[in-house]
């Protein structure tokens, strides 16, 4: 079984996270390259980590018409990729096409959508001119999402279990904000252990700084998937 965690990659450049990943097994953890990694290495970046093996989530949100984003979506999964995500606030009309821009590759990756940041609470959210409350909003979109044809949503594990019960078995949960026991919090306003992630019926995980700037990230990648 592989494991349900992956690592958010959140280094300035490839030659820091590729001494970071140097260690590291594609069976116990996924990859995640963010805008700050991508801008800096680059699609040759990512191709390594697809090389070595690791499954790669190239995390870059894609929100644009519909015609722009497809074209992104269908380069992103010339790289290899086994997951991209855009934004769910781009409408139907866009993930529905960048769901069919991917219909062309033997091994697509997978796509998701983002429904509210994690670092975003009410007051935040209300400045963005949405009155509803998160969960509201997070709800809203991911029904948005499965109608359009996603696989999924990048959601707060506080809304997986609303979500696991609304859109069934295999619609995936991705969940950022997650902070094992003991960890700081960060800019996440809306966060869960991995053990509360698992029972809350999440997909996969993303940590990054509990474990790329722990001492020991290795005995805190056990960890967690010992808690998944």
């Amino acid at each position: 079984m592989s494991s349900r965690l992956i690592i958010a990659l959140d280094f300035p450049t490839a030659a820091q996270a590729l001494a970071f990943v140097e260690p590291l097994s594609p069976a116990e953890c996924k990859l995640k390259v963010g805008f700050e990694l991508f801008v800096s290495a680059g699609p040759d970046f990512v191709r390594q980590l697809t090389g070595r093996g690791f499954e790669v989530f190239l995390d870059l949100k894609f929100h644009d018409i519909p015609n722009t984003v497809a074209s992104a979506c269908k380069a992103a999964a010339g790289l290899g990729v086994w997951m991209i995500n855009v934004h769910a606030a781009g409408g139907a009309k866009m993930m529905q096409a960048a769901r069919e821009a991917l219909q062309g590759f033997d091994n697509p990756p997978k796509l998701i959508a983002v429904t509210v940041l994690t670092s975003m609470d009410k007051v935040q959210l209300a400045g963005t001119g949405v009155t509803a409350e998160p969960a509201q909003q997070v709800q809203h979109l991911a029904q948005l999402a499965a109608s359009s044809g996603l696989d999924g949503v990048v959601c707060s594990a506080q809304e997986a279990v609303m979500l696991r019960q609304l859109l069934g078995d295999d619609f995936l949960l991705v969940t950022p904000g997650i902070r094992p026991v003991g960890s700081d919090q960060g800019d996440q306003s809306r966060v869960m252990t991995p053990a509360q992630a698992r029972e809350a019926g999440v997909s996969y995980v993303v940590v990054g700084r509990p474990i790329t700037q722990a001492a020991d990230p290795q005995a805190v990648i056990t960890q967690i998937n010992a808690d998944l």
